[in-house]
């Protein structure tokens, strides 16, 4: 079988809702591992999120665009929902009664880990769901301003209950979600190196450090800078904390104005050059802003798909 697997949003301006968690992410998170999973039983995945967009209307045309020239034979979008905090509970829309047919299984295994059953709906006022070619359903998992399903909410339970509606099975050993640089464990020298010279992070000369698999002075300085800039203890060495944030900026989660902070922000500050306090308050607004229009983006002070590929590639 050949499924097409849209990650819903992330592809500014086409950005999903914000609530306890922000859709974006957890779109990512569920949609990474349903496309792995669905590998490892053996079907063949398209990715149908595009790159980037360039308003909302195109980013949808283009999901639907690369599931119908791949042809793929099921097409599935995953969202999240939100409304008024008290909203709760999974819905599957579908526009046909084949999409419906694969709208309830996957609706019913999704609902046996707690949440509200919401039903299958039609789904023929959705773009997605009206300009694809092939049976297709949109799965709103769960509420993301509902304490109640963020409480219930996994991310690894919830790809599994979609891909066992889509194919009544599970692979029968673990699975690591498709290639993330979050998810990448690779703790070499070489790959720190690659990593620091990504993010920018030069030796006492200024300089790109020589990616030649030796923790040597000049690597050691370079990841002292990186932690200062970050904001945790200058040790030279790299341990847990210092790979999971260097996997956390390149991870390029979209990161927006006042709902967000920490350790990615400050590497933000750093390259946007303001002073590094973690908070996305409005002098780093107005900085990014800044460093967009420098770079011919738009100048909206998020940090989406195109102002990632500015910073770091």
């Amino acid at each position: 079988m050949k499924y097409g697997i849209d990650i819903g949003h992330n592809s500014p301006p086409d950005t999903g809702a914000r609530g306890i968690k922000f859709e974006d992410n957890l779109n990512v998170d569920v949609g990474n591992r349903v496309i792995s999973k669905l590998q490892a039983l053996g079907h063949e995945v398209i990715s149908c999120k595009p790159d980037r967009s360039t308003s909302v209307q195109n980013s949808l045309s283009q999901r639907c665009n690369k599931a119908n020239a791949a042809r793929v034979e099921v097409f599935v979008s995953i969202h999240f929902n939100a409304f008024n905090g008290q909203a709760n509970g999974t819905e599957v829309f579908a526009a046909s009664d084949s999409g419906r047919r694969i709208a309830q299984p996957v609706l019913n295994e999704i609902v046996k880990l707690g949440f509200f059953n919401r039903g299958v709906k039609n789904g023929s006022h959705l773009f997605v769901l009206r300009n694809t070619n092939m049976p297709a359903i949109l799965v709103e998992c769960c509420f993301i301003d509902s304490q109640k399903d963020m409480n219930l909410f996994d991310a690894e339970a919830t790809a599994n209950a979609i891909v066992k509606g889509l194919t009544g099975k599970l692979p029968s050993v673990p699975v690591n979600s498709v290639p993330d640089e979050e998810q990448n464990i690779d703790t070499s020298v070489m790959r720190l190196q690659r990593s620091l010279n990504r993010l920018k992070i030069t030796d006492r000369n200024g300089k790109v450090l020589v990616e030649n698999n030796q923790l040597n002075a000049e690597t050691k300085f370079a990841i002292e800078r990186f932690q200062g800039i970050v904001g945790i203890e200058r040790t030279g060495i790299v341990g847990e904390t210092t790979w999971s944030i260097i996997n956390q900026i390149l991870a390029k989660r979209i990161i927006r104005p006042n709902h967000a902070g920490g350790p990615v922000v400050k590497y933000i500050q750093y390259r946007v050059g303001v002073d590094a306090d973690g908070i996305f308050g409005p002098q780093t607004e107005a900085a990014i802003k800044r460093f967009q229009r420098q770079n011919g983006l738009l100048a909206d002070a998020i940090i989406g798909p195109a102002s990632w590929q500015k910073l770091i590639g």
